[in-house]
């Protein structure tokens, strides 16, 4: 472990030296194509040139310099580690919404994020990057609490009537809420054709967050357990992330059914209508 941790700080402390062997892991280079791509001075890239043979990670063949097999293994690897770290370093405000409850998911597969979060001063980026992907999408499906109290619930009325393909999962608690917002706006969503809303009984991290699968990105909401307010954003165009995430859809939408309007109606709205249909 020792010798290993020894390694890693080896390179993690040269910004050069992962430079080096990033540019040699593309291909062979001379030492003035390594000066001009690391931007490194010579003496400077004579050194790492030198400590690199030394390990056996590079080897020399006539001007040029190339990996060796172990060089390509090492490289491969930190730059695993980096990549991984990089993630985790942008994870670490919002890990708190991470799912936990949605059968595989893995952070491995969020590369590439965009995570959207309030800072001291300015409160409204989440809302504001989930309106971002509504206008920048032409059909979503999604589960949980996504959309539930924030600012985009007009965003997302509108752009379904604008066409929106939408096919939704909510539980019947937060789906009375999203109703009772706006009972007129959202009953003339509802009733579009490319509006589709299915009801689960026992959604996977439901207090937690919600996700949403959208044409070209797939994002997770984080939300406050207590109040629903939205809290944190985390979208990416990954490959394996929509894989997941399409996955973890579809398995809910087959244990999930459509609702009945009549099941959006409190007690006290069931009174209220029965007393408009039979006065006295």
């Amino acid at each position: 472990m020792g010798d290993a941790t020894q390694a890693i700080e080896f390179l993690a402390r040269s910004e050069h030296r992962v430079a080096v062997l990033e540019a040699l892991a593309e291909e062979r280079h001379d030492r003035r194509d390594l000066r001009e791509s690391t931007g490194a001075s010579d003496p400077t890239v004579g050194r790492v040139l030198r400590d690199l043979e030394e390990r056996s990670w590079i080897a020399r063949d006539g001007p040029r310099y190339e990996l060796t097999p172990l060089g390509e293994f090492v490289t491969e690897r930190f730059l695993e580690l980096r990549a991984g770290m990089e993630t985790c370093e942008t994870l670490r405000e919002v890990w708190r919404w991470l799912p936990r409850e949605m059968e595989g998911f893995a952070v491995e597969s969020f590369e590439d994020l965009v995570v959207s979060y309030p800072g001291p001063s300015y409160p409204y980026t989440p809302v504001e990057r989930v309106s971002h992907l509504l206008e920048s999408t032409d059909s979503i499906r999604g589960l949980g609490t996504t959309i539930y109290k924030s600012g985009n619930l007009e965003v997302f009325c509108r752009r379904v009537l604008e066409g929106m393909e939408m096919e939704y999962i909510y539980s019947l608690p937060v789906l009375r809420a999203i109703v009772d917002w706006n009972p007129e706006l959202t009953a003339r969503a509802l009733e579009r054709d490319n509006c589709t809303v299915f009801v689960h009984e026992d959604l996977p991290d439901g207090d937690r967050c919600g996700l949403n699968v959208m044409d070209d990105r797939v994002g997770i909401c984080g939300h406050d357990p207590e109040t629903a307010q939205l809290e944190a954003v985390i979208d990416t165009k990954s490959p394996d992330a929509r894989e997941w995430a399409e996955a973890a859809y579809e398995r809910h939408r087959r244990e999930a059914r459509p609702f009945e309007v009549r099941e959006l109606l409190t007690p006290d709205s069931r009174r209220e209508s029965r007393l408009r249909v039979e006065p006295g």
